[in-house]
């Protein structure tokens, strides 16, 4: 089995080096059976879902070698490219033979809910996913330093067994708790919820009925954000939070995971109706 780890906060990332420590001392434990290489961005890119940027600009990817403390004898290399695109070049033949899975992490600051969405790490897992890898994204909680990427890693390798049996294109998506591996209460499946970083948005009334807006321009100005967190109060869920959520498990001190998939085709029967009832539209509007 070649496992292929990446992340979305850097290949410098004290997450990326805590899990390709954890992935070495398994792969030893393992007698060499598994083969760990390590394509991860230069930069952060936070954030980034499964984009790929502007390839079509450039004809190549810069890359540097690096080392990571504790596992030097995993080839290591950092990409000029978002995680998903570090899979793809890492899968493709950019870094030697095609993995068999993508591990990536460990992110520092929880995947749950709407930010599934919008993530490097689930989404450089779902890249993988479209080339038919199995996957596990892996975060931790942030804001309770100092962080406990043990305790994260530690259920990541133990996930492992149960992943490489699976399909391929499985993908699991593990959120830990920052606290030590004595005060995890457990690991449960999850739904994904409803919470989301982003609160609400806040434009200048006038800008956008038509007045002046504070700068004097109806060209630009500013939309507010408000920011909350996707982790709910330990004890205090919001009403749209269900037990078995991702955010509220992580909060009860519970790791959570969740299987997910990447975009598909939509087979559900009412799809069917609504694609048949466009196109009839279409056609009349086009006298076909």
């Amino acid at each position: 089995m070649r496992v292929l780890v990446t992340n979305d906060d850097g290949v410098h990332a004290p997450g990326l080096a805590a899990l390709t420590r954890a992935l070495a001392r398994w792969s030893h434990d393992e007698e060499g059976r598994h083969e760990i290489v390590v394509v991860a961005p230069l930069a952060n890119h936070s954030g980034a879902s499964a984009a790929v940027g502007t390839v079509y600009e450039r004809e190549a990817i810069s890359y540097r070698r690096v080392q990571i403390e504790g596992a030097e004898d995993v080839p290591t290399y950092g990409v000029d490219a978002p995680p998903a695109l570090a899979v793809l070049v890492g899968t493709l033949g950019g870094f030697g033979p095609r993995p068999d899975m993508v591990v990536s992490g460990i992110n520092l600051g929880v995947n749950v809910g709407r930010s599934v969405l919008h993530s490097g790490t689930v989404g450089a897992t779902l890249a993988g996913a479209q080339l038919g890898l199995r996957g596990l994204a892996v975060s931790l909680r942030a804001g309770h330093p100092p962080e406990q990427w043990t305790t994260a890693s530690t259920i990541a390798v133990a996930l492992l067994p149960a992943l490489c049996a699976a399909p391929q294109r499985t993908v699991l998506n593990l959120n830990v708790p920052s606290v030590p591996m004595a005060e995890l209460r457990g690991v449960r499946r999850a739904r994904i919820s409803t919470s989301g970083i982003v609160k609400q948005a806040t434009g200048s009334t006038s800008s956008w009925a038509g007045g002046p807006t504070r700068g004097g321009s109806l060209d630009e100005g500013e939309v507010r954000l408000t920011l909350g967190t996707a982790i709910p109060t330990l004890g205090r869920l919001d009403e749209s939070e269900d037990p078995e959520d991702d955010a509220a498990l992580v909060a009860a001190g519970y790791a959570s995971l969740t299987p997910i998939v990447g975009v598909r085709e939509d087979m559900a029967p009412d799809s069917d109706e609504i694609v048949r009832a466009a196109l009839s539209t279409v056609h009349n509007v086009l006298g076909i």
